[in-house]
């Protein structure tokens, strides 16, 4: 079955950078479109962005756009979220996405 991991997260400072990484298995990471999505504390989720399965091509939601970059490596099964310029607001719980099914999340809060 799908299998997602997700690692990375972690306290920042604002206008700090992390770099989250999500292990996948038990798929054809190769051939799937992924998804970063987020959950603020007592919002719901939100869609952060998503890259083909061939990485050439990206989608971002405006929030995030020109501070986080999405990038995978197919031949680990390896997908990432580079965040960059980080805001408070950026606080959440990040989780990568197949399809509706995520993994387990990794925090992200952003505080001085």
């Amino acid at each position: 079955q799908v299998q997602l991991v997700e690692s990375g997260g972690g306290l920042v400072q604002p206008g700090g950078s992390l770099r989250l990484s999500c292990a996948a298995s038990g798929f054809t990471f190769s051939s799937s479109y992924m998804t970063w999505v987020r959950q603020a504390p007592g919002k719901g989720l939100e869609w952060v962005g998503g890259i083909f399965s061939d990485g050439l091509k990206t989608q971002y939601a405006d929030f995030v756009k020109g501070r986080f970059t999405i990038s995978r490596d197919n031949a680990k099964n390896t997908l990432y979220l580079q965040m960059n310029s980080l805001k408070a607001e950026d606080t959440a719980v990040y989780f990568c996405a197949k399809n509706a099914v995520r993994g387990q999340g990794t925090q992200v809060t952003v505080s001085s």
